[in-house]
């Protein structure tokens, strides 16, 4: 069991709203208050650039900037060398496909899901239009899930690219990743990972996994918006050119020709996200003083009961029941998901509705949109019970209303 009670004395928010019944983490997780105090330290005895000028102040934000890159590579099992900090999921995912519009050519294929946040979807889609490429989907099981046989069948000689979703941001299913990139490699494809939702909830070991390209977010991790990670085995990396050119990356410059410095520095072109990345560093820390299996056995529990619960109440489809994070998409029968939420907002419930950037999703399971109720390790039962309770209450409400009414 996870002490809740205490666990929120750590997320200020609650200070401020003590009646928030906040569930949509899968957006955003709510900030701890260690990463706001390195943030704040930063801006409030530093607030200098990093990797520049010979003075005290801009050693110690170096330090600090370079000692976070230390740790997110020490939390998926990299080198440090290996991470690359960036704006965030989409920013990381995007940068490899620029940087592989130059490598792609006609008659080459793109594989991708119908389970991908638009973020992992769209910038091979576009980079299939630029090269010509073929943009290939492995076929989803009834239920929705990535399957290792599904995958082999459009794995071809011609694949060139895997880009892929670790766990789905709206169905919260988990891909058999491993199998997967040995059977890319075994083709000779790249297999770029959005891991955006598995990073506060799973552990992440890219050595053992072979991946190739690995992408998250700070905000969904309890740490500060606008910082994010690309790792990339760094032989690959060294054979990319950066696709954004400015200051600090640029190693010798002439007035026909430049050199750029060796990886990561010559993919953080510009002023980088210093307290961005500072923050994250206090967010991995915080994460790393609880046990990510215990943390995902408190969330999936809770997630079973309120699962449970909705199951009881009549007109409402759940479509991933046994996800493997603490993720439940569902919607109530004849009624709008936005309205539902709107219901629920006046109870101080937050949730998510919509089709979550993921709209292939929601064509897959013959839906507009859906609601999504995303729990994390701040959430307790009586959450649940609240939120089962005002869901209860909201069709109630909403039956009342027939075509005569309206």
């Amino acid at each position: 069991m996870m002490d809740v009670k205490k666990i929120r004395e750590d997320f200020p928010i609650y200070q401020n709203e003590p009646a928030l019944v906040y569930l949509d983490s899968a957006a955003s997780a709510l900030k701890v208050k260690p990463v706001i105090e390195a943030i704040d330290h930063y801006y409030e005895t530093l607030g200098v650039n990093v990797h520049r000028g010979t003075y005290d102040l801009t050693y110690e934000a170096t330090e600090l900037y370079e000692k976070a890159r230390q740790k997110v590579a020490a939390f998926i099992h990299a080198e440090t060398d290996e991470i690359i900090f960036t704006r965030g999921t989409t920013s990381s995912l995007n940068t490899i496909a620029l940087a592989y519009r130059d490598l792609l050519k006609p008659g080459d294929e793109i594989i991708t899901s119908e389970l991908e946040h638009h973020s992992s979807l769209l910038p091979w889609m576009m980079a299939a239009q630029k090269t010509k490429a073929e943009l290939k989907y492995i076929p989803l099981t009834k239920t929705g899930r990535i399957t290792v046989e599904s995958f082999k069948k459009v794995l071809t000689d011609r694949t060139k690219i895997v880009a892929i979703t670790y766990i789905s941001n709206v169905l919260g299913y988990q891909t058999p990743i491993k199998e997967i990139i040995a059977l890319a490699h075994e083709k000779g494809a790249i297999v770029i990972l959005d891991a955006a939702q598995a990073a506060s909830h799973i552990a992440i070991d890219v050595k053992d996994l072979n991946v190739d390209y690995l992408a998250f977010s700070g905000h969904k991790m309890f740490g500060p918006t606008g910082i994010g990670v690309l790792y990339g085995k760094k032989a690959l990396l060294n054979q990319l050119e950066p696709v954004e050119y400015g200051g600090e990356m640029a190693d010798q410059v002439f007035q026909t020709h430049a050199t750029w410095k060796e990886t990561p520095i010559k993919f953080e072109a510009g002023t980088p996200i210093i307290s961005g990345a500072i923050g994250l560093a206090a967010a991995v820390d915080y994460i790393q003083t609880h046990n990510l299996e215990q943390m995902q056995a408190y969330t999936l529990k809770l997630r079973d009961k309120i699962v449970n619960d909705l199951k009881a109440i009549e007109g409402i489809t759940i479509y991933n029941p046994d996800a493997e994070i603490a993720t439940i998409t569902f919607n109530v029968d004849g009624v709008h998901p936005h309205d539902i939420a709107t219901f629920l907002d006046q109870d101080k419930i937050s949730v998510r509705a919509g089709h979550h950037c993921a709209q292939l999703v929601s064509h897959f399971l013959n839906v507009q949109s859906t609601l999504r109720v995303s729990l994390h390790i701040y959430n307790d039962e009586r959450d649940g019970n609240l939120l089962v309770e005002s869901i209860r209450r909201a069709v109630a409400f909403f039956s009342g209303f027939t075509k005569e009414s309206l």
